[in-house]
């Protein structure tokens, strides 16, 4: 078998709809492939970067109209066997043609399109042709047709297979996108091939067994008899299979296999499985290789006194899943490979994120980055592609849909990582809740694939893996789909009518969706709308927040928390911190529920632009300040002060095998770190368990609440509570000394703190763009001290200790702020 990668060169022609005047003549320009129409257009200086400023209004018309890619290939010699152009993802209604006949089409973005062309490419050069429809005809024709379908952007998506949050979401442009988008080859093959290969992979009383169902293609049912090989762990299993037969399972079993285990709880070990296709004789024809895990993976949701929980098991052990949900890394998806991934989801590992929910608006995510996932140790649920509307069950859907499915699941069931199905986001919730059923009427809503179609095609294609219905989903008919008593909720009050101190009102099983916002890091806001839009009120500045009443929702967040802001600096830095201090909140309070809550997965991990958003990682790979506070409250070993029977109890959460005990003084204190009560405890918790201890009324009760707070500490770990909300806290002056060391990669900067501090941070890359720093969001009494390492170039140490740079909540009180 040989493949020739279809890498160009390519053109790109604009087919302009009739009776319009909008966007540019595009006659013919340099195309990449994979790529898409808009990159096309950037890299040909067509159009600016819709990422920056405004610049997005300037390129609405490109999803209304058409564009032909073409490209010359080589002629090939029928007698080498069977030739097919391969396209692994066309977005999204195209027609192929081959010197000007038409060979083949698809109206899906999320399968992949295989022609013979063997009798179609006679000559030295040959001229392929891809059509593709404007998207929005296209949807609009089809809406048109049934009538427009609920959904909260009054846009056609879900009457076609395209990520939906093209069509523009509540943190994402509208960019409605057309190519290429994924490899394009000519795949040459003799006798046959191997079409795919199914592993279900099994653990048995610590047996691990394969059942490799391998489906093959052949060149023609007289193709005689063929052999499958199977190598796995240093051994070979074999097969004839007959010259008619299409398909062959074959069972391997190993006695005693390292079992793949998520982070925190063993190694993710894996086995490299291999499939190999001989002919007759013996001679390789065609190969398959993966790496697969052995483990065990169910969702236990027997009901019990308090509803029915949600609880994952590996390998039998309950996970408390400590996650995030991701939407696509960029809007431009051939723009991520393998080194992004590998970037994104280290710095989700690195803030001790064991779980991503890949978010059922995007896209089925690839093989690199389950790879990646299966080699890191992160859980992995999958969103089929539905999100937030009603779809249509059109006969033409529903067959998009299974052809979608089928490929995706084959394609996905080996990685050990993946080990949940969600049927999609928010729909059961929306059909229920959001005013759908008016509109809709007598038509059908979508639950035919969530509860009929899906579950089918899983059960024939990967029945080890747990499947749910959607997200959120009580596991019954019966019961409101976003009851937090039963099965995944998301929990939403929060950020848009109540502020954060709601977490504590909540009593989830597992929490799929939560989240405020903040704005990205302010290089990356300088770098996307420019210094004189760097206001709150700037519209360009606007532009990139796309939440309803987003901006009248973090100004909701500051007026419970701050005083009020007048100016910038201040704004970015107040914004930055009520989100990490919501995520704290909300995280601590639904781990201190634990066995009751058995998993977070916050709203966002990682930015598809630069915007104003609930993630914690932006687009240009910037850590926001939530990001530190995830990291601390997803750390193996907490301890966090909860509200308690009317009175305040020090929780200790050990998510770890081992026993932990440890001795510690709780104090309240004054702002001044006089001690003015305090209270022993010796604590013992259990492996993967939490211990509560109620504290003394002289602890819970401040004498003047606008002057202390109650501190408890051990082992580096320290857990404050505040009597009121910081605007009516009098923090003293901030007044801190700091000294600068000058290292080989970079600066380390010691404060000691002259007065009391809060959420102390160092926004280094306000001196360096690219420069990252190792800590935030420390609180310091009088006369401790904290020491951050800065990676940089740079060679002014000196400004890291100095406003803007160095941070703290003290300098948010009015009279108070350090310029």
């Amino acid at each position: 078998m040989t493949k020739t990668p279809l890498t160009g060169p390519w053109t790109l022609t604009r087919v302009k709809p009739r009776n319009s005047s909008e966007g540019s003549d595009v006659e013919t320009v340099s195309a990449s492939v994979p790529g898409c129409v808009h990159t096309d257009l950037m890299a040909s200086g067509i159009i600016p970067d819709p990422y920056l400023a405004d610049n997005e209004t300037l390129t609405s018309w490109i999803g209304h109209s058409g564009w032909i890619y073409r490209c010359e290939i080589p002629g090939l010699n029928a007698a080498d066997g069977r030739t097919d152009l391969v396209f692994e993802g066309l977005d999204t209604f195209a027609e192929v043609r081959l010197n000007g006949t038409l060979i083949g089409g698809t109206t899906s973005m999320f399968t992949t399109l295989r022609i013979d062309v063997t009798e179609h490419l006679p000559l030295e050069s040959n001229l392929l042709e891809i059509r593709f429809e404007a998207p929005y005809a296209k949807a609009m024709a089809r809406q048109n047709a049934i009538g427009s379908m609920p959904n909260p952007y009054d846009e056609p998506y879900p009457h076609v297979r395209k990520t939906a949050s093209n069509f523009g979401w509540d943190w994402g442009p509208t960019l409605v996108t057309a190519g290429i988008w994924k490899p394009v080859y000519l795949e040459t093959w003799a006798a046959a091939r191997i079409a795919s290969v199914i592993p279900t992979v099994t653990v048995d009383d610590g047996a691990g067994r394969v059942s490799a169902q391998v489906n093959l293609q052949r060149q023609s049912p007289s193709a005689g008899e063929l052999h499958v090989e199977i190598s796995l762990d240093g051994r070979t299993f074999s097969a004839a299979v007959a010259g008619e037969e299409q398909s062959i399972t074959i069972p391997i079993e190993l006695a005693s296999p390292e079992l793949w285990w998520p982070r925190g709880y063993g190694e993710p070990n894996t086995y490299s499985l291999v499939v190999s296709l001989l002919s007759a004789n013996g001679a390789m024809l065609d190969g398959w290789e993966r790496q697969i895990g052995f483990r065990t993976v169910e969702i236990d949701a027997t009901p019990d006194g308090d509803g029915s929980p949600f609880t994952i098991l590996v390998n039998g052990v309950p996970i408390f899943v400590k996650g995030a949900n991701w939407i696509p890394d960029d809007c431009f998806p051939a723009r991520v490979g393998q080194a992004r991934y590998v970037d994104r989801l280290e710095q989700a590992v690195a803030a001790n994120v064991n779980f991503v929910r890949v978010w059922g608006g995007g896209n089925y995510e690839s093989d690199e980055f389950f790879d990646i996932a299966d080699q890191l140790g992160i859980l992995v649920a999958q969103d089929f592609l539905f999100a937030c509307a009603a779809y249509p069950e059109t006969a033409e859907l529903l067959a998009e849909v299974e052809s979608e499915v089928r490929e995706n699941v084959t394609r996905l069931s080996s990685h050990p990582s993946l080990v949940l199905w969600f049927g999609g986001n928010e729909n059961m919730w929306g059909y229920e809740d959001w005013e759908w059923k008016p509109v809709l009427g007598d038509r059908k809503w979508g639950s035919k694939y969530y509860l009929d179609l899906l579950p089918s095609l899983l059960s024939e294609l990967d029945p080890t893996r747990p499947y749910w219905p959607n997200s959120p989903y009580s596991g019954s008919p019966d019961v409101h789909p976003n009851d937090p008593a039963h099965g995944s909720s998301h929990v939403w009050d929060v950020w848009n009518t109540e502020d954060y101190g709601a977490y504590r009102n909540w009593r989830p099983r597992f929490v799929a969706e939560f989240g405020y916002q903040a704005p990205a890091s302010y290089s990356t806001l300088l770098e996307a709308v420019g210094g004189e839009e760097l206001r709150p009120e700037s519209p360009i500045l606007q532009h990139h927040q796309k939440a309803l009443d987003g901006e009248a929702k973090l100004q909701r967040g500051l007026d419970d928390h701050f005083p009020p802001i007048d100016s910038f600096d201040d704004w970015l830095f107040a914004t930055q911190l009520n989100q990490a201090r919501a995520i704290t909140t909300g995280i601590e309070h639904f781990r201190a529920l634990q066995p009751l809550c058995m998993g977070t997965v916050l709203w966002q991990l990682n930015d598809c632009w630069p915007a104003l958003s609930w993630s914690v990682i932006d687009s240009a790979a910037r850590l926001k300040p939530s990001w530190y506070a995830l990291r601390r409250a997803y750390a193996e070993r907490i301890i966090t002060i909860q509200p308690f029977e009317g009175s305040l109890a020090l929780v200790a959460i050990n998510d770890s095998d081992e026993h932990w005990r440890f001795e510690t003084f709780v104090r309240r204190t004054d702002f001044a770190g006089s001690v003015l009560a305090e209270q022993f405890f010796e604590i013992h918790v259990g492996p993967r368990s939490n211990s509560r201890v109620k504290l003394d009324s002289v602890l819970c009760g401040a004498e003047n609440p606008t002057r202390e707070l109650v501190v408890a500490d051990t082992g580096g770990l320290r857990a404050t509570w505040f009597f009121q909300n910081d605007k009516d806290l009098d923090y003293p002056t901030p007044s801190y000394t700091t000294t600068m060391t000058q290292e080989e990669t970079g600066v380390r900067v010691n404060v000691t703190a002259n007065s009391f501090l809060r959420d102390l941070a160092i926004f280094a890359d306000r001196v360096d763009p690219k420069a990252t720093v190792d800590d935030m969001l420390v609180t310091l009494l009088p006369g401790e001290h904290s020491t951050f390492f800065i990676h940089t170039a740079s060679n002014e140490p000196e400004r890291f200790g100095r406003a803007p740079v160095l941070r703290s909540a003290n300098d948010l009180k009015l009279g108070s702020r350090k310029q």
